[in-house]
């Protein structure tokens, strides 16, 4: 899929808006426990600064409000990790549209950056409102989508705002697109998915997608008892596991995570999305722990994505170790199984 970069966009002394993914978790001392979502968005904001922007302005939800302000969801508890992250200086403005919005932009200095309050704090950017979607829209020239990981949702702030601004893709998403049709359309064979986690409604599309396009699919994780438990029938690419750590089934067995670490190696393209048990909780983790050491030792392609998968990684300290991360969750299984993402069909180029 062929996007409108940024690269190609005339920013020179335009007031930018950039949809960011900074739904992040917050430890007991308000520190960002996923700083990979704050990380791939520097690079997107360090280019539209160097290109003469006149003020770049981020736009994010945080956390589920439900259409409500709640100080619990500020963004503002994001501001200090914000400014560690981008190296800048990083101003709260409290509102995402409006009077304000137009005053703090008409007041910020040449390449100031701007972080407006929570867009899920009004009902009608779930809703995807016209009229939400214009006021947010309204004090800007130009528009840049840099969240794959909300782009499957057809809300205002991604959708919306697209029909009043030009808009463009960020560096990362662009980079997010490119590397997931690498891995759809042409991966390096053996091909091998490893599909773990929870909700078997929301994965089974991809798992079905991956057994056409696939050489082999490895299942853990809830959904792996899901399957089981419901008589959920696949082709012999679809492997389940054959054992589990006890009756709970809270893991996979050894034998189930031995040999599929012995499929790993062979494996020349690999995508993993979702752990292989309860891996927040010892002695849960060991399933997943198997794997991700069978992964680090080969010399394939890796892609890995979805939330869950990369606390596996950031607990195991080896996110510089894959080939590549990405930001989406949701995102990231719709787009694998074919679908179309609406936060990415106004960026498709002409």
């Amino acid at each position: 899929m062929l996007l409108k970069s940024i690269t190609s966009a005339d920013f020179s002394g335009k007031n930018v808006l950039v949809r960011v993914d900074f739904n992040v978790e917050l430890d007991d001392l308000a520190h960002v426990q996923e700083g990979f979502k704050l990380e791939v968005s520097r690079q997107t904001i360090d280019f539209v600064v160097g290109a003469g922007a006149r003020s770049i302005t981020l736009l994010t939800h945080f956390g589920r409000p439900d259409g409500n302000s709640d100080p619990e969801y500020s963004v503002e508890r994001l501001v200090p990790e914000v400014t560690h992250v981008l190296g800048r200086t990083v101003h709260f403005v409290p509102a995402c549209r409006g009077t304000i919005v137009s005053a703090a932009i008409a007041a910020a200095a040449s390449g100031d950056v701007l972080l407006l309050e929570n867009v899920r704090f009004d009902p009608g950017e779930t809703a995807n409102d016209a009229a939400f979607a214009a006021d947010l829209a309204a004090p800007f020239d130009v528009y840049v989508n840099e969240a794959f990981g909300v782009s499957h949702r057809s809300h205002a702030s991604v959708v919306g705002v697209t029909e009043h601004l030009p808009s463009y893709a960020g560096l990362h998403l662009a980079e997010e697109t490119e590397r997931l049709d690498a891995v759809r359309f042409n991966p390096e064979r053996p091909a091998l998915a490893i599909i773990g986690g929870a909700k078997i409604e929301t994965k089974l599309p991809l798992i079905r997608a991956l057994e056409e396009a696939y050489d082999c699919v490895l299942v853990g994780g809830k959904i792996a008892n899901e399957a089981i438990d419901q008589k959920i029938s696949f082709s012999d690419k679809v492997l389940l596991p054959q054992d589990f750590d006890s009756p709970a089934r809270l893991d996979i067995g050894k034998t189930t995570a031995s040999y599929y670490a012995e499929i790993i190696k062979k494996a020349k393209t690999i995508v993993w999305n979702g752990p292989m048990g309860k891996f927040e909780e010892k002695p849960y983790d060991i399933g997943t722990n198997i794997i991700l050491n069978a992964i680090l030792e080969t010399d394939a392609y890796v892609i890995i994505g979805g939330g869950e998968s990369l606390a596996v990684l950031e607990r195991a300290g080896v996110f510089h170790r894959i080939g590549f991360v990405s930001s989406g969750g949701g995102a990231m299984l719709e787009y694998m199984a074919g679908h179309e993402l609406p936060g990415l069909r106004p960026l498709i180029a002409a």
